[in-house]
Parts: structure tokens; sequence; C-alpha cells
């Protein structure tokens, strides 16, 4: 796949909505635009683009052409099982490399349940420890200096907070089957 498709934020999501049912174009657009609104604002060109790029390189499948009432004929794609392996690194990498409130991880999150949750489980602890360790190495403000020269710090120090809770509470009903997991097995 070329470098500019395969890192296409666009690439994950497209694979995951696949994965929930095989689509065409235009109804992938109105299915990313209606899940994730103006944060990955796709056009319906470059979902095809994406589309026929992951096709060439096997991670999707013309499955059928359909046409609907006097429209063009659409041609509609399935998720292949390299397509399937590739999202759940896709998905493995946001949730352990992806920065703190980022759209990588908010994406990596989407489709977490693709993975068996013991697996999910493992990487959520080590991102819990890492955020943790982070949190304690953000510095207090230094004496002499304004609070306001410093409000980034507790911005940050407030995000990885936030983010810290979610993955804990995240954990925690992963942990007790509370969370109905789709992914692997439990």
């Amino acid at each position: 796949m070329p470098l500019d498709a395969s890192r296409n934020p666009l690439v994950l999501p497209l694979l995951g909505l696949l994965v929930e049912q095989p689509a065409h174009a235009y109804d992938l657009t109105a299915r990313l635009r209606d899940r994730y609104g103006p944060a990955l604002s796709p056009t319906r060109s470059t979902v095809t683009s994406l589309l026929k790029a992951l096709e060439r390189n096997g991670l999707v499948a013309a499955e059928r052409s359909e046409r609907v009432g006097k429209r063009p004929l659409r041609t509609v794609y399935e998720v292949t099982g390299a397509g399937v392996e590739d999202m759940k690194g896709k998905v493995v990498g946001g949730l352990r490399n992806a920065r703190v409130a980022s759209p990588d991880f908010a994406l990596a999150v989407a489709y977490v349940g693709i993975l068996p949750v013991e697996e999910a489980l493992s990487i959520v602890d080590a991102r819990v420890e890492r955020l943790d360790e982070q949190l304690g190495e953000l510095d207090p403000r230094p004496e002499g200096v304004a609070e306001v020269h410093m409000l980034e710090v507790a911005y940050w120090r407030t995000i990885v907070t936030a983010e810290l809770g979610w993955l804990t509470t995240l954990a925690q009903r992963m942990r007790s089957g509370d969370l109905d997991w789709t992914g692997g097995d439990r």
C-alpha cells in the first residue's frame, strides 16, 4: 500500500466498519460522518481511493456490485482475513503507542473489541502503568514561577489523569465481565 494510504487515519475506521458489515464507498462515507462527525470529515472520493488501495493490498475484497434504482453501480467491499489482522495491529499499536487524548488512541479504543479480552486487558493495564508513571514525572510548578506561565502543566496533568481514570474503569469492567465483549474469547 502506498505510504500515504497506509497512514491515513481513515484506514482503521474503514476496516472497522467493514468488519461490522460489507458496504460500498457511499455507505461507508455516510457511516464515518455519522459516527465521527467533523473529527474525520471524509469525502467519498477519499474513501473510494482508500478502498481501492486496500483492495490492491489484499485487505479488502470487492464482494459484488449493486445498483439501487437508477443510480450507478456501487461496488460492495468486505474485509479479508489479512484486513482483520492489519486492523488488529493498528488497534494494538494505537492502544500502546498513541499519545494521550489523541485521535489515534480514540480510534484504537473504538475498535478494541476486535481483540481477545485478555490481550486487550494486558495492553490497557500496561498503558495505565505508563500513564501513572508519566503523571508522577510531571513536575509541579517551580517556586517563583507564576502559575499563569505553567498552565500547560496543569492542563496536561488533568488530561493524563482523566485518561488514566477512564482506562482504570475500563480495565475493571473488562475484568468483571460487565463490558459486553464482542472481540475475542472471554
